[in-house]
C-alpha cells in the first residue's frame, strides 16, 4: 500500500476527546499524530460528524479537524490548514 501522507505520523497513544458541540464530545485514543493529522480510536462511530474538534489535554492540543477516512473503530483526521501551521511552529520550539 502506497503511503499517502505529506508528513510522517509518529505512534502515540493518549487520550484525547473530539467535541463538536458545548454540551459535551467523545472521548478516544490517539493512536498516531503529526503536524498535519492523526489516526484515532473510538468505542463507536455513531454520532461523530465529518469535522470537530480534537483536544488532547496533556499535550495542551485543541484543533480542528475533518474526517479523511473512518472504519469501524478508527478515524483518520487531517487537522485544518491554520492549525497545521501552528501544530508545526510549537514541533519546532519544542525540538530547538
Amino acid at each position: 500500500m502506497q503511503e499517502r501522507r505529506q508528513v510522517p505520523r509518529h505512534r502515540t497513544l493518549k487520550a484525547g476527546s473530539i467535541t463538536f458541540n458545548r454540551d459535551g464530545g467523545v472521548d478516544c485514543r490517539v493512536r498516531n499524530l503529526s503536524p498535519a493529522g492523526a489516526c484515532l480510536e473510538v468505542a463507536s462511530q455513531l454520532g461523530i460528524p465529518d469535522e470537530f474538534v480534537l483536544m488532547v489535554e496533556i499535550d495542551h492540543v485543541k484543533a480542528s479537524c475533518h474526517v479523511i477516512w473512518r472504519t469501524a473503530t478508527r478515524l483518520g483526521v487531517a487537522f485544518d490548514a491554520q492549525e497545521q501551521l501552528r501544530h508545526a511552529r510549537a514541533g519546532a520550539r519544542s525540538a530547538g
